[in-house]
């Protein structure tokens, strides 16, 4: 019986008949139980067992699992340890993980849109994209390209590097779907205009950077990112 049962008066009971009922049922007149624990089923609305506020219900994702092996395998293997009496006892064992296709799935299910990908930046597999579109018998944007990639990652930052034959539309397709945080276009364009294009992939907007800029303007930019996700990382207490 569930120990909520004996401060919950004039209940309703099965009669132990088919469509019938008993009304206003009582513990201990009408009934008892051999076990009064724990055993309610949490639904939405009931009171919290450590602050007494409604819970709510929200969908989760099982991120990392617990097995309790108990003596299965220690006994098969004959793996043991010797007690205080100093007599070998079977080793109890468990098993605890966190599986990387879970959270890749997490990471998916919350960090998305309808063209792919949103990498949050703490977990971003790249933090910059960065996208060559050659122009028509011109070295200058691949020159640019090449010499951009090296001078980010000299400062520590993580990049991709498109340098691929394919049209602007299928690289910044596959951009998208991919989804690192910042994408860089080189292109005969942009530097006309003064820079490289750079886009937030969770912005639409877009903007040219200086080439002088380039790499203190990425290092603000993934900055502000990481204490965006800091912001929100709430300070769990730990027991002893």
């Amino acid at each position: 019986m569930d120990d909520s049962i004996t401060a919950s008066p004039n209940l309703v009971a099965g009669a132990n008949q088919p469509d019938y009922h008993l009304l206003n049922t009582n513990i201990p007149r009408d009934y008892s139980a051999d076990i009064v624990t724990d055993i309610a089923a949490a639904e939405e609305g009931l009171a919290c067992p450590e602050c007494g506020k409604p819970m709510r219900a929200a969908r989760g994702v099982e991120v990392g699992n617990i097995f309790k092996l108990g003596t299965r395998y220690s006994d098969s293997l004959g793996c043991t340890f010797l007690d205080k009496d100093g007599q070998p006892k079977p080793v109890i064992m468990g098993s605890y993980g966190i599986g990387v296709g879970r959270l890749l799935a997490c990471v998916v299910e919350e960090h998305h849109d309808d063209h792919g990908l949103i990498w949050p930046v703490t977990v971003a597999p790249y933090q910059v994209h960065l996208v060559l579109l050659r122009g028509k018998g011109s070295s200058l944007a691949e020159e640019t390209a090449d010499k951009l990639y090296v001078e980010l990652q000299a400062a520590a930052v993580e990049v991709l590097y498109d340098d691929r034959d394919e049209s602007p539309g299928v690289k910044f397709n596959d951009s998208d779907l991919i989804g690192l945080p910042i994408r860089l276009t080189i292109s005969e364009r942009a530097l006309s205009q003064g820079g490289v294009e750079m886009k937030m992939r969770n912005n639409p907007e877009k903007s040219i950077i200086q080439l002088n800029e380039m790499a203190a303007r990425i290092r603000s930019e993934l900055a502000a990112l990481q204490a965006e996700i800091n912001a929100t990382v709430l300070p769990v207490e730990y027991n002893d």
